[in-house]
């Protein structure tokens, strides 16, 4: 059941144990989020079964296509000032030929993934717990399971899907725009060539960087996903508990990435 009535617990005596009580409401709500992962991932059989492919299409739009906008400028304003930045530092040794190497790279390991999980959070994961949150107190999710629909199948599953095969694509799109933008900086303020400035980024950048990249966006929207469904469907009290869900999604997702992101760098580069 993915609906649960509140527990009522008693007021907690001690500080002791009111932080035993939120280590284990951590640690429930951590499991509840990976039961739900896992249900999605079993439903995923069902994915080009009857409505579901027309559902993972929309959510793909709707999540992906629609972003573009903020994420074309953001991206391209992030490798403008990494392009400023690291130029006029090299500049004092006489290096600022390799400002495409320092963007390329840090676009494609770092910036790019972790910009666009921001910008989907944000945007994406809070509309995903603002939508849930609202089905569960309006009781649209205890309706569709009394109907034999689950709910994971129904909504979760196509977001997941769509965010999973999005979240790559839209990162490798901002590292190209991200790109550009360095190099309209480098050509028109710091003397670098457009030439050298895309020989020295394709000399530097590599396979692995391009491939970890991809890997973060991946697990960043897999994880934007999980956590906005899982405080979408513990939402209680009303649009009180709505506001709450979605503020609630967008820290999580924020510090998840952070954390994942730096776990996967640590892992692939050191």
């Amino acid at each position: 059941m993915i609906t649960r009535e509140p527990v009522y617990l008693p007021p907690s005596d001690t500080r002791r144990a009111e932080l035993g009580r939120d280590v284990l409401d951590l640690v429930c709500n951590c499991g509840r989020a990976l039961l739900l992962l896992f249900s999605a991932i079993g439903c995923m059989r069902f994915a080009f079964q009857g409505r579901s492919r027309d559902r993972i299409v929309e959510q793909m739009f709707s999540s992906g296509i629609k972003s573009l906008g903020v994420i074309s400028v953001v991206s391209m304003f992030t490798g403008m000032i990494l392009a400023l930045q690291t130029g006029i530092e090299l500049r004092k040794f006489g290096q600022e030929v390799n400002i495409g190497a320092a963007v390329m790279v840090s676009l494609l390991r770092e910036m790019g993934p972790f910009m666009t999980a921001l910008i989907l959070a944000a945007s994406v994961g809070s509309s995903f717990a603002a939508q849930m949150g609202t089905m569960t107190v309006s009781e649209e999710i205890p309706a569709l399971e009394l109907m034999s629909i689950d709910p994971v199948k129904f909504l979760v599953m196509p977001r997941l899907i769509a965010m999973a095969i999005m979240t790559p694509l839209l990162s490798f799109y901002g590292c190209i725009l991200g790109v550009i933008g360095g190099g309209i900086v480098g050509s028109t303020q710091l003397g670098v060539s457009w030439v050298s400035y895309i020989d020295n980024a394709m000399r530097f950048a590599e396979n692995k960087d391009l491939y970890v990249g991809l890997l973060k966006a991946f697990l960043f929207g897999v994880i934007i996903t999980v956590v906005s469904c899982h405080e979408g469907f513990a939402t209680r009290q009303g649009a009180v508990g709505v506001g709450r869900a979605t503020r609630r999604t967008v820290i999580l997702s924020f510090l998840l990435i952070l954390v994942v992101g730096y776990i996967v760098t640590r892992l692939f580069y050191i």
